[in-house]
Parts: C-alpha cells; structure tokens; sequence
C-alpha cells in the first residue's frame, strides 16, 4: 500500500520533531506553529499560515475556514497541545480536508517531550 504524501509528512514530522527538541513542551499552540513554519521553509517546503477558505451552504458563505497550515499545497497541518487527540480533533481535520480538498491532514501534539503525530487522509 502506497502511502499518501509519505515522503512529505515524514519531512514535515521531522521538522516537527526539531521544533519541539529546541523549544521544550508546554509552550502555546501558536508558538509551535509559527516555529513549525520557519523550520519547514528552512527545509525548502512552500507554507501558506491562516489561509481563508469560505465555506459554502446550499450556494451561500456561511463562514470561512482557516487551518494553521498547509505544506506544499498538499498537506494540512494542524499543532497541537492537548493530552490526547480525540474525535473532535480528527472530525475538524476532516472537515478541512473536505472544504480545500487535500487528501492528507496532519495533527501534531507538542505536549509532551516526544511529539505525537497522526495522519488524517480524506
């Protein structure tokens, strides 16, 4: 089975690794988020932070989405800083996977000193 994105997601996690070995856990989301993006872009990837996605219902806005990240036009990224991933978590990553149509979202904990990663693909 071939996995989606797997080169890009293993770069992106290894960069996530970096950022958490440098900063330490227990830092705001934000923090790792903005750390997340200079890391990626050191390492060549393209990152587009907060971008707008408006959310249409039966032909009307009914809002706008904004994920923190997306990697190489390709990959969500969403950090973390919870005790676990839960269902909530997962539905909203796929939600956005399902409004910008990527195929693969990745959820990144920094809050403990080993990162927890989990790949959500649409």
């Amino acid at each position: 089975m071939v996995m989606i994105h797997g080169e890009l997601s293993h770069s992106i996690v290894g960069a996530a690794m970096t950022v958490l070995n440098t900063l330490k856990p227990g830092l705001d989301e934000k923090i790792y988020e903005r750390a997340l993006k200079i890391e990626l872009l050191k390492r060549g990837h393209r990152v587009e932070s907060q971008r707008r996605f408006p959310v249409f219902y039966d032909g009307q806005d009914v809002g706008t989405l904004i994920p923190d990240l997306i990697v190489d036009g390709l990959v969500i990224v969403d950090t973390k800083v919870v005790r676990a991933f839960n269902d909530s978590h997962v539905a909203q990553m796929i939600g956005y996977l399902a409004i910008t149509e990527l195929r693969l979202g990745l959820l990144l904990n920094f809050r403990f000193a080993r990162l927890i990663s989990q790949r959500v693909v649409r």
